[in-house]
């Protein structure tokens, strides 16, 4: 059902590679719910997806751009403001990757080259994008700019390796150029902390399925689904809450604040 929260509000959508990307599905819920945007992902990346698909269906524009880049930022921002007739109301940073973890490198033999791409692939990036955001002038006032994190920026996670570390870089950003950005036009930033997903992004770590599980049992209300993790970014792009800015929103049925659960203590009671 829509409600059309979205009506006459445009945007840029970063990281929808398939079905499964949470960026796919709420550029679905967008346009169900009045928002025109602009679809956008690395080069590489528009190749091994179906993005192409999904802009048929939402009926907008894609424009490659490698998001570490600020030369591929400044075209992407400003050639979206043309092809949507003005300037934008919300942008999703759902972004993140580690030739680490792809590569299967342990945590105490790190490629320092490959961290720093992490690093900047998976949270440096999010700073281009406000900083080019700002710079190119391309926000409305009251627009919200969200990006995709997780708990293992507070919490240690076996093989989640350096992207703990990238996720902790990219909500301090939200903090920091969310203050700037409230102060220059009332643009808000925060970053939502997701349940495990099953999305290609997260599956690809090492035991996801049984920390999948986990992590469900350890939920009073369970793993949160890629899709409700859309409606609540459709939530967080809306006007419903243009006084929520700099914080890291945990989306993940209770995860975050449960010490242990009587679904974890049956487990361990067999």
């Amino acid at each position: 059902m829509s409600n059309n929260i979205l009506k006459g509000k445009k945007g840029i959508i970063f990281g929808a590679l398939d079905e499964n990307s949470i960026a796919w599905k709420t550029a679905i819920k967008a346009r169900d719910e009045g928002a025109e945007f602009v679809l956008t992902n690395a080069p590489i990346a528009l190749r091994m997806g179906g993005i192409n698909k999904l802009a048929e269906e939402c009926n907008a524009e894609v424009i490659p751009a490698d998001a570490t880049s600020i030369e591929d930022l400044t075209n992407l921002f400003e050639k979206s403001m043309e092809v949507l007739g003005g300037k934008l109301d919300f942008v999703l940073h759902s972004i993140g990757m580690s030739p680490n973890v792809r590569k299967g490198k342990e945590y105490g033999d790190l490629n320092y080259d490959w961290f720093l791409k992490t690093l900047d692939i998976s949270g440096i990036s999010f700073h281009k994008v406000l900083q080019t955001a700002e710079k190119t002038d391309a926000m409305n006032d009251w627009g919200s700019i969200l990006a995709l994190s997780y708990i293992a920026a507070q919490r240690t996670f076996p093989d989640y390796s350096d992207m703990a570390q990238a996720k902790a870089v990219l909500e301090s950003i939200a903090r920091s150029y969310g203050y700037r950005f409230a102060k220059l036009k009332n643009v808000r930033v925060n970053t939502i902390s997701q349940s495990p997903t099953m999305t290609t992004a997260g599956s690809g770590v090492t035991g996801f399925d049984v920390f999948f599980d986990y992590a469900h049992k350890m939920s009073p209300l369970g793993n949160a689904s890629s899709e409700d993790c859309a409606n609540y970014i459709i939530m967080m792009f809306s006007d419903y809450t243009r006084m929520v800015t700099m914080q890291n929103l945990m989306h993940d049925g209770g995860f975050s604040n449960s010490g242990i659960t009587e679904d974890i203590v049956a487990e361990l009671s067999k």
